[in-house]
């Protein structure tokens, strides 16, 4: 049905990519408004019709979930604004926090109704639950799988941290509202009395996916590394322009969908003209942002590449270091000869952020081996953390 709307309404022949994942966003938000509505509203009918508060439960949770894909549709909307004064780098991150609005919402009614079935439990009352009781469940799981599948291949073909978290929350649904079917059909053919348990385990389902929905759009919120896959897509980038030599210092920052920005360091010949290697850079701050769609600002770092010295020296550093931890990595590396006294070895060390040893332990440990590895050598250690 998805894709029959989607060549009706989004005709993406000749939209930017921005306008179809819009319209992708307003269309599975509408889709699901409807259809849990029409789940609601079903559901709602046969539980007040059996007395069943795991069916009235499962009800409003659809209801929830309605009112979830419309904080869906009105976040992709929001987030589509071009940037204005107030906020330069535009309003993608009203995606991530309709999300979280979104898993809000399905972590207050987990709490209603759990406090409803406990009241179902200490005070059971039998709930008529008849053919079109089960006839009515059944479509609706047969229906939310349908919405998981949907969501969930649109989210991840659009990157939509929103949609992939309305596919989780269809999924949980689907649970849900087999355990009420479940529920219904043993207290049918037996005498046990198993609504209010079952109303319980639809809202520890719904407690469940908030918690997770929650996780999948804080993330972006507060910050998170890039992807493998990105960084190694900057770094081929970036290294296959000459001179460039090596890449460091890549911190991502991210806006929203479509929204990225990156800054990161470029070692080039310290012998090179000025001029010409400015020019290199602003080139390939173009291709970033033409291929990779990204804001790109680069630093240059003069390395010295003919004097038969400095590399052969950050080769045994980098030994060296290896040594004390696979995981560090050296940058920057110059050797400055005073007129007086040791030679002083400069460079940067960058370790992961979840690292064994601080970073005092780190700088006194290299400092150590540059010691053992020649005495003339004084070495200036800066250690930083790792942004990918």
């Amino acid at each position: 049905m998805l894709t029959i709307l989607a060549r009706l309404f989004l005709k993406p022949e000749g939209k930017t990519e921005a306008q179809v994942r819009r319209g992708y966003g307003v269309l599975c938000g509408g889709v699901g408004v409807g259809l849990n509505l029409l789940l609601f509203l079903g559901k709602l009918l046969a539980g007040l019709a059996s007395g069943s508060i795991a069916v009235v439960a499962d009800a409003v949770n659809n209801l929830s979930d309605a009112g979830s894909s419309v904080v869906t549709l009105l976040g992709f909307r929001l987030a589509e604004q071009k940037p204005d004064h107030e906020h330069p780098f535009g309003h993608g991150r009203m995606e991530y926090l309709s999300g979280l609005v979104v898993s809000m919402l399905i972590l207050l009614m987990g709490f209603e109704l759990a406090q409803s079935s406990v009241g179902k439990i200490l005070h059971p009352i039998p709930a008529e639950t008849g053919p079109w009781v089960t006839a009515v469940l059944c479509a609706a799981i047969a229906v939310k799988l349908y919405m998981a599948f949907y969501n969930r291949r649109i989210g991840r073909r659009i990157g939509s941290t929103a949609m992939e978290a309305a596919a989780l929350d269809s999924l949980s649904d689907c649970a849900a509202t087999s355990v009420v079917l479940i529920a219904s059909l043993v207290e049918r053919y037996t005498s046990l009395t198993l609504d209010g348990w079952g109303g319980l385990l639809v809202a520890l389902f719904i407690l469940w996916s908030g918690v997770q929905a929650a996780k999948t759009t804080m993330d972006p919120l507060l910050g998170t590394p890039p992807s493998a896959e990105f960084v190694e897509e900057i770094r081929s980038l970036v290294l296959s322009h000459q001179p460039i030599l090596g890449v460091h210092d890549l911190i991502v920052h991210d806006y929203g969908p479509g929204r990225r920005m990156i800054s990161l360091h470029a070692e080039v010949p310290a012998s090179g003209e000025l001029l010409e290697l400015h020019s290199r850079i602003d080139h390939v701050e173009r291709e970033l942002r033409e291929r990779l769609g990204c804001e790109a600002v680069i630093h240059m770092d003069p390395v010295c590449t003919d004097d038969g010295v400095t590399q052969e020296t950050r080769e045994k550093v980098e030994t060296l270091v290896r040594c004390i931890d696979g995981g560090i990595t050296i940058h920057d590396f110059r050797v400055v000869v005073p007129r007086e006294g040791h030679a002083h070895l400069i460079f940067d060390a960058a370790v992961p952020f979840d690292f064994r040893l601080t970073d005092q332990e780190v700088e006194e440990k290299i400092k150590n081996a540059v010691q053992v590895l020649d005495g003339g050598f004084q070495a200036k250690v800066r250690v930083e953390r790792s942004y990918t």
